[in-house]
C-alpha cells in the first residue's frame, strides 16, 4: 500500500476544483471504487464534478440514485451517449485546477512502460509513440490545446481501479499520467517534521533498489539542516543531502527523484540548484558518490568528471566500489 501524504499534498489541493470524467463501461465496472475516491476528496475540502455518459435506461436507474445519494456535494453531469464524450467534457470545463479522465489504462511508451508526466509539447511531438486506448488517444491533441489555452492547469489520465485517484494525488509515485506545462520548481531546506517524512519516503524507494545507504528517521531528524527538497507545484518530488567535506568541498549526497517526474529535467534542476547554493556558500568543488546509472548520465551531462582524487581518500574508503564524480564550480 503506497504511503499517503495528506497534510503535505492537501496544502495545494484544498478548496480547488477537480473534475473527474468517466465513460459508462468504466464507471459501471469500477462504481464502488470511484465513489469512494470522490467521497474522499469531498471529505478533505475539495470541490468535485463528475461527468459520465451512462444511458438513461431502466437498468441504470439504480446507479443514478446511488450517485445522487452518496455524492450529494458533487456536481453530477450526464453526457448523452450519442455525443463525443471527450469533446463534450473538454468544451464545458473551464478554469478547473485538475481534470481527471478515468480509463482502462494509463498512457504507455512503446515498451509498455507507464508515462508518468508529459508537457503538451512532448505529447504533440511524440503522439505517435504514445500508446493509449483508442478513445483517449483521439483526444490528446484536444487536451493539449485546452491546457495551452488556459482552460485548466493539469490533466490526469488514470487507470480506473481501487484508490486510483487517492494514490495519484496523495502519494509520491502516483498511478497514471499527468499532462501539464507550468510546473513550479523550488529547491528548499527541510524545516518541518513533514518535510522529513517526505524525504524518508523518497529515499526509501532508492534504498530498496540498493542505490543509497539506509538513512533512518533518527538520522534525518538529527541532520535535517543538511537536506534540501525539490518541490514541484508544492509537492516534494526529490531531495539531496549537503555534506561539508572541507573548506572548499561539499558533497552532494542522497540525490533522489520521484519516478513520477523522471525524464522531466527535475534532476537537472535539483543538481543545478544545489550547485548554485554551494557557490553562494563559498565552496568551489562538488563531489558525489553513486552507483545509480541514471545519476551517472546526469552528472556527465552537467559537466562532472568521474574519477578519484587523493584528497578524498578517506571519503572514498567509506564507500568502496562506488563511482566518484566531481565538478569544480569556481
Amino acid at each position: 500500500m503506497p504511503r499517503l501524504y495528506l497534510a503535505e499534498y492537501l496544502q495545494a489541493l484544498r478548496g480547488k476544483h477537480i473534475c473527474i470524467a468517466c465513460r459508462e463501461g468504466i464507471l459501471r465496472d469500477n462504481f464502488a471504487h470511484i465513489l469512494a475516491d470522490v467521497k474522499f476528496l469531498v471529505r478533505h475540502g475539495i470541490r468535485t464534478t463528475l461527468y459520465h455518459n451512462m444511458a438513461n435506461r431502466f437498468a441504470n436507474q439504480k446507479h443514478f440514485r446511488l450517485l445522487a445519494d452518496r455524492l450529494p456535494e458533487t456536481e453530477i453531469k450526464r453526457v448523452a451517449p450519442e455525443v463525443d464524450f471527450y469533446t463534450y467534457v473538454l468544451d464545458r470545463e473551464q478554469s478547473v485546477f485538475k481534470l481527471i479522465f478515468l480509463e482502462r489504462k494509463y498512457l504507455c511508451d512503446h515498451k509498455g512502460h507507464r508515462i508518468n508526466t508529459l508537457t503538451t509539447q512532448d505529447t504533440i511531438q511524440n503522439i505517435d509513440e504514445i500508446f493509449a486506448n483508442v478513445n483517449i488517444a483521439g483526444a490528446l491533441s484536444q487536451i493539449c490545446n485546452r491546457i495551452v489555452g488556459g482552460a485548466y492547469d493539469r490533466v490526469h489520465i488514470l487507470p480506473a481501479r481501487k484508490n486510483t485517484i487517492k494514490h495519484e494525488l496523495f502519494t509520491v509515485e502516483g498511478t497514471g499520467t499527468l499532462i501539464a506545462n507550468n510546473f513550479k520548481e523550488e529547491f528548499l531546506p527541510a524545516v518541518t517534521d513533514q518535510d522529513v517524512e517526505m524525504i524518508a519516503g523518497i529515499l526509501d524507494l532508492y534504498t530498496k533498489k540498493g542505490f543509497l545507504k539506509p538513512r533512518n528517521k533518527h538520522y534525518l531528524l538529527e541532520h535535517r539542516e543538511r537536506f534540501r527538497l525539490t518541490i514541484i507545484d508544492g509537492i516534494a518530488v526529490g531531495c539531496a543531502e549537503r555534506i561539508e567535506v572541507d573548506s572548499r568541498t561539499i558533497e552532494l549526497g542522497a540525490l533522489a527523484i520521484s519516478t513520477r517526474f523522471r525524464n522531466q529535467r527535475v534532476g537537472v534542476f535539483t543538481v543545478t540548484a544545489f550547485e548554485g547554493e554551494a557557490k553562494r556558500m563559498g565552496f568551489n568543488r562538488i563531489i558525489s558518490l553513486t552507483n545509480n546509472p541514471r545519476l551517472h548520465a546526469l552528472y556527465f551531462q552537467l559537466g562532472f568528471i568521474e574519477g578519484d582524487l587523493p584528497e578524498y581518500a578517506a571519503r572514498r574508503a567509506s564507500s568502496p566500489n562506488v563511482a566518484m564524480f566531481y565538478k569544480d564550480i569556481r
